[in-house]
């Protein structure tokens, strides 16, 4: 059985980052930004939905 995450509000993402960064977007480039968020996570979902065997380790954390 495969989990279905939940769907991502890219449009909330957007607006969260345009906070977080100081940034004052257009309606047209938020809307344009929405796409290309879209549009990547779509290309991203085939790659996550592979399942990762069980026994698989974590990768290791380094530190400098």
């Amino acid at each position: 059985m495969k989990n279905t995450p939940a769907a991502t509000d890219w449009a909330a993402y957007i607006r969260q980052m345009e906070t977080v960064l100081a940034l004052e977007l257009d309606d047209a480039r938020r809307q344009e930004l929405l796409v290309q968020f879209s549009r990547i996570a779509q290309m991203a979902q085939p790659l996550m939905d592979l399942p990762f065997d069980s026994r698989l380790e974590i990768a290791g954390v380094y530190r400098a």
